[in-house]
């Protein structure tokens, strides 16, 4: 299956779930969901058939910069969990944020897959998340992935902080 966005007309639509809630999925080695949770489900909008076995970037939204990603699988493959902010899409066209926590799965100490719980982003977040993802944007479309990674690290040194620090630190101060 193809990311949603390239198949569907995107909207300006966003989908919403209770702070309460979580989403929890798991996925292979290869990143194709071998589990997703009845909040999953609802919030994209698809079948649990519909799901299990595809990739799961199909629910990457346009907006969100390769430097995001890059960023989660550097941290991944360093053995580290990950936080961090996404935008996701759903199978209509709309979108929703959330605060992501990855780590790796493992059965007899080997990984076997990636382990995600998300919950709600805060809503004072998300302008700053937003402006923050265009900006990246902006210097992948012109100067390609790596220097809107460097941006991202270069704004971070400014701040004297790591990039953990920073997506935890927007949450919790920003948490009702």
């Amino acid at each position: 299956m193809k990311q949603i966005y390239k198949t569907v007309q995107l909207t300006n639509t966003e989908s919403f779930f209770k702070e309460e809630d979580f989403i929890v999925s798991k996925t292979d080695l290869k990143g194709r969901i071998t589990y997703c949770n009845r909040g999953f489900m609802q919030i994209v909008d698809m079948s649990y058939k519909q799901l299990i076995g595809q990739n799961h970037h199909i629910i990457r939204h346009p907006d969100m910069p390769k430097a995001a990603f890059y960023n989660l699988w550097k941290t991944l493959q360093s053995g580290e969990e990950w936080f961090g902010f996404v935008k996701n899409i759903t199978a209509t066209g709309g979108f929703y944020w959330v605060f992501a926590y990855v780590t790796i799965d493992k059965r007899d100490g080997s990984p076997i897959g990636y382990y995600s719980v998300r919950r709600p982003a805060p809503r004072k977040v998300i302008p700053i998340i937003e402006n923050l993802y265009t900006e990246l944007n902006k210097i992948e479309s012109s100067q390609g992935m790596k220097a809107a990674n460097q941006y991202l690290q270069d704004l971070l040194k400014k701040q004297s902080v790591s990039y953990r620090d920073f997506v935890v630190n927007l949450y919790f101060e920003h948490s009702s």
